[in-house]
């Protein structure tokens, strides 16, 4: 339909809009009260349709490469919110902001329903009004929770107290015994009384550990006094350091925004009991396309994402937002309480953000310090046509034996480094290098929702594998650029030998064929290298594990031969166990197949 048309038909109603280019990429998702007023004020219709004069530079770049929109009508404005978050997550449009922060935020709790209470972590609402939270903690709550049972005497393990036997830790002198002994109630309530203590006041705690540490050293007990100074510096390290004094106890969650010209941070600092906690934050590497209102609403939104968090606290934010209010009645729907959020002028809430920002400021100093990639990605965005800067990459790779233990891996890079704890590693059920890179792709693409894409995917592999990739993206409405780099075939064989034969390197329609010396081509090899690595590492692991079932197999007298068969046709030892006898028997015998049934049964 002519994009004026369906413009001027929009209905007054709750919903989202979806804006493409000419080439059907998405562009941008945005919400509406008013589908048709909101989508109505980004253009002028006379003498012809263009940008409205009144829009920023971004904004107006965005609709002059408008040419068509999709538009799904919702109950509500507060609908349309979920359904705009969810869709940017999935989808990444180019004009939106993505934030990759997904973590959720480990609490220390202690129910005080029980007779000795103790402390554990949790990242959810336990169901008891007995319950007590401290945190969130963006790091150090392990460390915390057992500097706890290092210093105080409360009960360590639950397995101890029903079963009512004494325990190492009591015969050790970490814990009173009230598990067998009659411990009395003021006792016990001393040593806790000390833990929540310990919890709250972190200078406190390191005072503490350091007097249990010299103690160890004084005994001559060297491991264990170098575990509990590695312990101090970590909780060291996660302090926050502030001299806001609050008169009284009070909870905030602050978030503060801030930017240079090539990346944005979000910063969030927790202050429970009037002192601040912990902090985290996220970059975001930004161009023209940045937008400080968007990225305070991704912040909220996914920190805080579709589950009420333990501990409800009023909201700070260094500033005003668009739709701060629809956040509001989200988050009030989400706390089941009203959500407060404000951006203070004054006192000590203004320090509270002032100390925000300060650490902003100097994680984006930190930033153009450590820029390793900071010329070259630029370089690689020119050189491939790439949509966006390559920021975060993920790359991937499949590896097996004669179509046995055949596995994938993805591994990520982002900011100069991999982040080994974005890697994924999978077990594939096909038979060829084509068929395994389809369900390799195809799983990561549903993973969307949950783990947002990256800037570029690079696969391991030629043109054909490159075209896989991209119908896979396009069939899922999912623009996301994508490189594959593969050996150059002679006598169309692939010669794996780095000295025989060049990288060549795909982009979109075109082919590239690098000098040896090109730090464009040492980067994506690099990444591919690192790829093929996990995969083989990974593979390896399989294999290992593959063959120690295989021996509980051919001591049962099924032969290597056999086995190799079932694992061509059925793919794992875990899919095997749960054939049935026909199954098994379709592919060897009625005999084999009462073999391994009783091995398995």
């Amino acid at each position: 339909m002519d994009l004026e048309k369906t413009i001027k038909e929009l209905p007054d109603s709750a919903g989202i809009y979806q804006y493409f280019d000419k080439e059907g990429k998405l562009l941008y998702v945005g919400k509406a009260k008013s589908l048709s007023k909101r989508v109505k004020s980004y253009f002028n219709f006379t003498p012809h349709l263009k940008p409205n004069q009144n829009l920023s530079m971004r904004i107006t770049k965005m609709i002059s490469q408008t040419a068509s929109l999709n538009y799904i009508v919702v109950n509500s404005e507060h609908d349309a919110l979920i359904l705009e978050n969810s869709l940017i997550k999935q989808l990444s449009p180019k004009y939106n902001i993505l934030l990759r922060d997904d973590k959720t935020y480990p609490y220390i709790y202690v129910d005080n329903s029980q007779k000795y209470p103790r402390f554990e972590i949790t990242r959810k609402v336990i169901n008891s009004k007995s319950v007590k939270y401290y945190g969130p903690y963006s790091v150090g709550a392990r460390d915390i929770l057992d500097s706890v049972y290092e210093i105080c005497r409360i009960v360590q393990k639950k397995g101890s107290l029903k079963g009512k036997k004494l325990c190492l830790f009591y015969q050790i002198g970490k814990c009173l015994g009230p598990c067998e002994l009659n411990i009395s109630d003021e006792a016990y309530k001393k040593e806790l009384d000390l833990a929540h203590e310990l919890i709250q006041n972190k200078k406190l705690l390191i005072k503490k550990l350091q007097e249990q540490m010299f103690t160890y050293a004084d005994a001559l007990r060297f491991e264990e006094a170098k575990k509990l100074r590695d312990t101090i510096e970590r909780i060291e390290r996660s302090e926050v350091k502030s001299d806001i004094d609050f008169a009284s106890n009070e909870n905030y969650d602050i978030f503060a925004v801030a930017n240079s010209s090539s990346d944005a941070v979000v910063v969030r600092m927790f202050m429970r009991g009037g002192r601040v906690i912990s902090s985290s934050h996220t970059l975001v590497h930004i161009d023209e396309n940045y937008d400080e209102n968007e990225l305070y609403q991704r912040a909220l939104l996914d920190f805080y994402a579709n589950e009420k968090p333990p501990i409800v606290a009023p909201i700070l934010v260094a500033s005003d937002f668009n739709d701060r209010a629809i956040i509001e009645e989200h988050l009030s729907l989400l706390f089941e309480k009203k959500a407060s959020i404000k951006a203070p002028k004054s006192g000590n809430k203004k320090d509270l953000i002032a100390l925000a920002l300060l650490n902003a400021d100097e994680i984006l100093k930190k930033e153009r310090k450590d820029a390793n990639d900071a010329t070259l990605l630029p370089q690689i965005k020119e050189l491939f046509y790439l949509e966006k800067t390559p920021n975060r990459v993920e790359i991937f790779d499949n590896s097996h034996l004669g179509g046995v233990a055949t596995v994938g891996a993805m591994v990520v890079y982002e900011n100069g480094v991999f982040d080994k704890k974005g890697y994924r590693i999978y077990h594939l059920a096909s038979k060829d290098e084509y068929a395994q890179m389809k369900e390799m792709l195809t799983k990561r693409v549903e993973s969307f929702a949950k783990n947002p894409p990256p800037d570029l995917w690079i696969i391991d592999g030629g043109a054909t594998l490159l075209n896989l990739a991209a119908d896979i993206l396009a069939s899922n409405g999912v623009f996301l650029d994508v490189i594959a780099i593969s050996k150059e075939k002679r006598d169309k064989k692939t010669n794996r030998s780095k000295s025989a034969a060049s990288d060549l390197l795909y982009a979109k329609e075109s082919s590239y064929k690098l000098s040896n010396s090109d730090k464009r081509l040492h980067w994506v090899q690099k990444l591919r290298d690192e790829a093929h690595r996990s995969a083989i590492n990974f593979h390896k692991k399989t294999k290992l594990k593959m063959d120690q079932e295989s021996k509980l197999l051919t001591l049962s007298g099924i032969s290597q031969a056999k086995i190799v068969k079932l694992l061509k046709h059925f793919g794992t030892f875990e899919a095997l166990k749960k054939l049935s006898f026909e199954d098994i028997a379709s592919i060897l015998n009625a005999k084999d197949a009462n073999i391994i049934k009783n091995v398995y049964k």
